[in-house]
């Protein structure tokens, strides 16, 4: 069964929005998903309470009651949406069912700082210290040609964290949730740029360098 946990201390970050479109990906690939939404705010839930019948199912778990209690054994891909203000004791439980972890970072000096400093204490922890769980650095809400995408960029790179996308500003994602769809279950004349934006992020996540070694 594979683990993939979004996550950022800072709230507003687009965590709700990607951790969705995984899901709706995986489903549409044909794995059986299941969305546990960690937040109380239960973003993710929403979204999946506007799922038409008819797309691939996604089953939806409130585990900011009770964790990944209730779990189907027949899930194939959980995808974890974490709260926002985890830290400490909170933040090493979370990260005890995690293999995958994806930071969305928005093109601010406020978010880089903020991202900067979670990052320094998710690799204090001892499940990512101990190569238990992988980082992703995904830039998201991007304006490209901008100096805010500029220093964005130059924080992702500079950071020893594999930088697995950019996925831009885009209406596509409002159309999407509004729908409890993922952008991949768009028209391709609407939504063929952000599909080509997800590449990257979803090649790595197939791919060993995601998983943990330990």
């Amino acid at each position: 069964m594979r683990h993939i946990m979004v996550m950022n201390a800072k709230g507003g970050c687009g965590k709700s929005t990607i951790a969705t479109n995984l899901a709706a990906y995986y489903a549409t690939e044909g794995a059986n998903v299941t969305l546990a939404d960690y937040d109380p705010q239960g973003s993710s839930l929403d979204w999946l309470s506007m799922r038409p019948e008819n797309r691939p199912k996604i089953h939806g778990l409130p585990a900011f009651e009770h964790g990944l209690r209730g779990l189907p054994r027949t899930t194939d891909i959980v995808i974890m949406d974490a709260p926002a203000r985890s830290h400490g004791t909170e933040l090493t439980s979370l990260l005890r069912h995690a293999e995958t972890v994806l930071i969305p970072v928005l093109a601010s000096t406020i978010d880089i700082h903020a991202s900067k400093r979670f990052i320094k204490e998710l690799r204090a922890t001892s499940r990512v210290a101990g190569h238990q769980a992988r980082l992703g650095l995904v830039g998201n809400r991007v304006k490209e040609n901008t100096l805010a995408w500029d220093d964005l960029r130059e924080f992702l790179e500079r950071e020893r964290v594999p930088y697995v996308a950019a996925l831009r500003e885009a209406q596509n994602y409002v159309r999407a949730y509004t729908r409890g769809l993922g952008v991949f279950e768009l028209p391709p004349y609407i939504a063929y740029r952000d599909w080509e934006h997800w590449e990257p992020m979803l090649q790595w996540l197939d791919s060993v360098r995601s998983r943990p070694t330990a």
